[in-house]
C-alpha cells in the first residue's frame, strides 16, 4: 500500500513551458567579438535562432561593460547591433534584436552615470552585476546614484551572490531600496550549483523576482534552458503575474 501510494502521489510532470509567454529576453551576449559570448556572426546567429525556437521575439543583447576586461560602449555595442540587425534581415529571421549592456560596479561605474552614459533598456532600466566575491562597500550609494539620475537599477543574476546566502534579508533591503531583480532562468536547472538553485527557488517563492533572463552566452547555456522548461519554479515564476519581460 506505502508503495502504491508512493506512485500515485508523484507529482505529474509539467508540459515544457513556452518562453514566449515572457516574449523578451533581457540579459544576454549576442554581438560577437566583445566580450565572453558569442565569437563570431556564426555563433551569434545559432544563438538566436535556437532562442527564437524557444518562444523568444524580442532579445535585448547586454555585452559586458569593465573597466579593466571589456572596453566596451555604445558606439562598440550599436556597431555590433547594425552588423547582427543586417544578419537577421538577411536571413529572415523574425527576431526584433536590441541592445543594451551589463555593468560591472567598478571604479569607473559612477562617472559613467554621472555622464549620462548608461545603456538603458526598457522603462529606463540599467542591468548591472557586482563582485562575486565580495558584497562592495559602495552599493547603496551606487544604487542611490543611478536612482537620482533617473535610471531604474537591476540587479543581474540575483540569486549568485553567494555571501548575501545567509543573509535573505538583503534581498528585502534591494527591492526596498528600488532595485529590480533578474534571475537566470539556467540558475533552476543547476548550471550554478545547488545553492543557486536553492536561492533563486527562495527568491521565486517569496515573489521577489521581476525580470527573467538567459543570460546567453553560447550553446551550453540553451541546453540547459531547454532542460529547465519543466521545471515548478519555472512555471510559477512565469505564471505569477509579476514579470516585466513582456513590457519591455
Amino acid at each position: 500500500m506505502g508503495l502504491l501510494n508512493k506512485i500515485f502521489s508523484k507529482k505529474a510532470v509539467l508540459p515544457p513551458m513556452d518562453l514566449g509567454r515572457l516574449k523578451a529576453d533581457m540579459h544576454s551576449h549576442l554581438i560577437p567579438g566583445i566580450d565572453d559570448g558569442a565569437e563570431t556572426v556564426k555563433a551569434s546567429i545559432e544563438l538566436i535562432e535556437a532562442l527564437h525556437e524557444l518562444g523568444y521575439t524580442k532579445l535585448i543583447t547586454t555585452p559586458h561593460i569593465m573597466s579593466d576586461y571589456y572596453k566596451n560602449d555604445a558606439n562598440i555595442i550599436n556597431e555590433g547591433l547594425e552588423t547582427m540587425r543586417a544578419e537577421l534581415i538577411k536571413r529572415n529571421i523574425p527576431v526584433e534584436l536590441d541592445a543594451a549592456a551589463e555593468y560591472y560596479l567598478d571604479y569607473e561605474f559612477e562617472s559613467k552615470i554621472d555622464g549620462k552614459e548608461l545603456m538603458t533598456f526598457g522603462d529606463n532600466y540599467v542591468l548591472f552585476e557586482i563582485s562575486f566575491l565580495n558584497e562592495p562597500e559602495q552599493l547603496d550609494s551606487v544604487v542611490f546614484k543611478m536612482r537620482t539620475s533617473g535610471y531604474t537599477p537591476v540587479l543581474a543574476h540575483v540569486e549568485r551572490y553567494p555571501y548575501w546566502y545567509g543573509n535573505p534579508t538583503q534581498y528585502e533591503k534591494l527591492v526596498t531600496m528600488g532595485v529590480l531583480l533578474q534571475l537566470n532562468i539556467s540558475s533552476l536547472g543547476g548550471q550554478y550549483g545547488p545553492q543557486t538553485m536553492k536561492i533563486g527557488r527562495q527568491l521565486i517563492d517569496n515573489n521577489m523576482i521581476d525580470l527573467l533572463g538567459t543570460d546567453c552566452h553560447n550553446m551550453n547555456y540553451i541546453e540547459i534552458l531547454r532542460s529547465t522548461l519543466t521545471d515548478p519554479h519555472l512555471h510559477k515564476v512565469i505564471n505569477s503575474g509579476k514579470l516585466l519581460n513582456a513590457g519591455l
